[in-house]
Order: C-alpha cells, then sequence, then structure tokens
C-alpha cells in the first residue's frame, strides 16, 4: 500500500526557523483562509465547563440545513473540522477503487490509501471524490461531470463553496451514496475552531456519527458555528469583499509578471517562471506562500489582510 505524500499550506514555524523572524513576523498567505474572520459573540460560561447538549447541536444543525438550503431527506453530521470527517469516510465501504481527479486536495487520495483502497483517475470505480471548486485551480464541476451510475459512494467536498453558494451542489445531498462536505474555518476565517459538517445520505450520516463517538464538537464551537452560520449579513458582505480583494491582488501579480491561473476567492493560483525563486523572494519579506511538488510553475497565494497590502506591493517590487 502506498500514502500520498501530504503536502499543504501553513508551517509558519518551519519558514521562520528557515528565513528567520518569528511566528508573529509573518504573513500566511499559503492558505486559503478569509484574513478578517468572523467576530466572535459572547461564549457562555456552560459552553466551557459542561459537556455539549443536545440543544447546542440542534441549533447548528438548524442554523446549517437554512444557510445551506439543505433538501429534504439529507441529514447532516457535525466534526471537529472537515478533516476528521475525510479520514473516516473511506471505511464506510469495503475497499475498492476510488476515483479522485488530480491535482486536487490530497488529504481525500491519503485517507481512501490508507484504508486499502487504490486511487484511480478512470471512471468506472466504487467511489469518486471532487473538490467543488476545486483546490488549488478552482475548478467548478457540474452534475454532469460526475458519473453515478454504479457509483456506491460520491463525495463532493465543497470546503471553498461558500464564497459562491450559487455553484453548490447541494441539492445532490439527498441521492443515495451521497456525502458534500463543508468547512467553517475557510470562509469565517477560524480554523482554529476545527468544525465541519457532512451532508447527505441519512444511513452513511448515521454511521459517521457512530463512529465519531458522543461530543465530536467542543461546547464553543457549537455556539460560534451557530450564530455565524445565523449571520447572512456577514456572508454577503464578505463575499463581496474577498471578490473585490481577489481582483487586487490579481493585478498586483501580474504587473509582477505572473499570469492568473484560477482559484476562489480565497485563494489565487499563478504561473510563474520557478515557483520556488518567488516563494523564497517573498520569504525574504516574512510572506510565505504555497508551492506544488507536480509543478514547479504554480504559486498560490491566499488573500492578503487589508493591513498587509503595503508589504506584498514591497516584496512583488
Amino acid at each position: 500500500m502506498t500514502t500520498s505524500k501530504r503536502d499543504h499550506g501553513g508551517g509558519i514555524d518551519a519558514a521562520a526557523e528557515r528565513f528567520g523572524g518569528k511566528r508573529i513576523d509573518w504573513i500566511d498567505l499559503s492558505t486559503g483562509i478569509n484574513p478578517v474572520p468572523y467576530p466572535l459573540p459572547e461564549i457562555s460560561n456552560d459552553a466551557w465547563r459542561s459537556l455539549p447538549d443536545a440543544n447546542a447541536e440542534h441549533r447548528l444543525v438548524h442554523a446549517a440545513n437554512r444557510f445551506w438550503d439543505v433538501p429534504d431527506g439529507a441529514e447532516i453530521a457535525v466534526a471537529a473540522g472537515a478533516s476528521a470527517l475525510i479520514s473516516r469516510i473511506p471505511s464506510l465501504l469495503n475497499p475498492s477503487q476510488v476515483l479522485i481527479p488530480h491535482p486536487t486536495y490530497n488529504e481525500h487520495a491519503a485517507a481512501f490509501e490508507e484504508q486499502g483502497w487504490k486511487v484511480t483517475r478512470s471512471i468506472g470505480a466504487d467511489a469518486q471524490v471532487v473538490v467543488h471548486p476545486n483546490n488549488p485551480d478552482g475548478r467548478i464541476w457540474d452534475r454532469q461531470d460526475l458519473p453515478m451510475d454504479q457509483v456506491k459512494l460520491t463525495v463532493i467536498d465543497e470546503s471553498f463553496c461558500d464564497v459562491c453558494p450559487e455553484a453548490s451542489l447541494i441539492s445532490m445531498a439527498s441521492r443515495p451514496g451521497t456525502l458534500i462536505l463543508k468547512s467553517f474555518g475557510k470562509f469565517w476565517g477560524l480554523a482554529g475552531l476545527r468544525l465541519g459538517f457532512a451532508i447527505g445520505d441519512s444511513q452513511l450520516i448515521l454511521r459517521l456519527k457512530e463512529a465519531m463517538g458522543p461530543w465530536p464538537v467542543a461546547g464553543p464551537a457549537l455556539e460560534i458555528g451557530a450564530a455565524a452560520l445565523e449571520d447572512w449579513s456577514w456572508a454577503k458582505e464578505t463575499r463581496a469583499r474577498l471578490e473585490s480583494d481577489s481582483t487586487k491582488l490579481d493585478a498586483l501579480m501580474e504587473s509582477a509578471g505572473a499570469e492568473t491561473v484560477g482559484g476562489t476567492t480565497l485563494f489565487r493560483l499563478y504561473k510563474v517562471d520557478n515557483a520556488i525563486a518567488w516563494q523564497e523572494k517573498l520569504a525574504r519579506y516574512k510572506i510565505w506562500s504555497r508551492v506544488f511538488p507536480y509543478d514547479g510553475t504554480w504559486l498560490r497565494l491566499g488573500i492578503p489582510h487589508p493591513d498587509h497590502w503595503a508589504r506584498l506591493k514591497i516584496a512583488l517590487a
């Protein structure tokens, strides 16, 4: 059995050790996390002191149903981050072949391989996984792109889809064998909260819940997640800001000689002559970016915080 290399953004501590400075000195543009997070609401003392109760989870699930317009017949499982769900999903079926188009977020392939599955790019597998929009190129999938005949399990990872809700495939969540993943940390900018959702086939959701056991999500995360999902005005304003900032970032990078390849409004993908050289150039200004082992010309940048544009402009100049 082989295991896909786990290649991710982040790693600021290692970057600081290599290029100097302290963690607080660095601007992390290697991830696709909203740089202006949802403002934390006041958290009740009960959320800290007591085991999470049913009402707190019910409120969160109700808010999720409304926010994502979950179709009748689909159920929701909450977890401590989408990664907790990704690691468990392969165990829902006996190992066979799983179709995972490349390139994409590599945790899916790693999770399936670790549980005995063979990852393929050929149609005819028992399971299929797509990241929608795709990471890192931002590809948007259509229902017609997903072969459903003979496929026992379809996983649609919509971790970055909250910036473009009109593209969501949530209407497929009521189809047998379908699971749609949502990540709270990216759009709401609170990755440290560790909150994720699986939405779909009721039998599969039940098995995921059983695998995670009681209290899969901390009480404070339940309260914060519910408040954020109920705040539709914040979501609308955030989408507009991210749209404007991603356009601004493209213009800045193109003026420095990069070519825009794609991405979402949470991260942008560029083609450059030498991605490692660009990463090291930015690192000299304590700005960390993302490169990819399978393409030496791809450089990915997250959206800068409003306070960080000036340093990025200097580094690119």
